[in-house]
């Protein structure tokens, strides 16, 4: 261990980081590259060979030139899935378009128990009432 000082150690950890740091920013600049809407296939090519070819000036041409409107993209991803997810726990739970899959009753018991299980944990209803409006809602 005295070959190797302890601020080489430091500095082949930093560079490992930055070499880290390197590939995360470089597939999510690939990612943002094929998510993009706004660009054709030729524009795709383009771009992910310019990144591929040349690494360190692709990534920064990328930066400058659409850098600004990565965080829109994301952003939009992400209302995409948040979208489709509560989408798919209306289906799930018979509130939203589609039934259930296994017949089931009215989706307005769903929503009202919903709604009293809300106003239970907001504190607005206590243990009794919030029973006995269950009950008659059940019923």
């Amino acid at each position: 261990m005295d070959n190797y000082p302890l601020l080489n150690i430091f500095w082949t950890m930093l560079e490992l980081f930055l070499w880290i740091l390197w590939f995360f920013l470089l597939f999510k600049i690939i990612t943002d590259i094929f998510r993009s809407e706004d660009m054709g296939g030729w524009g795709k090519a383009g771009w992910t060979i310019f990144v591929i070819l040349l690494p360190f000036l692709g990534v920064l041409v990328y930066l400058i030139a659409r850098g600004g409107s990565m965080h829109q993209r994301d952003a939009e991803q992400a209302r995409k899935a948040d979208a489709a997810f509560q989408d798919y726990v209306r289906r799930a739970a018979g509130t939203g378009g589609a039934a259930p899959a296994g017949g089931g009753g009215s989706t307005g018991h769903v929503e009202d128990l919903a709604r009293l299980a809300e106003l239970k944990n907001s504190g607005a209803l206590s243990e009794d009432e919030y029973r006995r409006a269950k009950d008659k809602l059940l019923a």
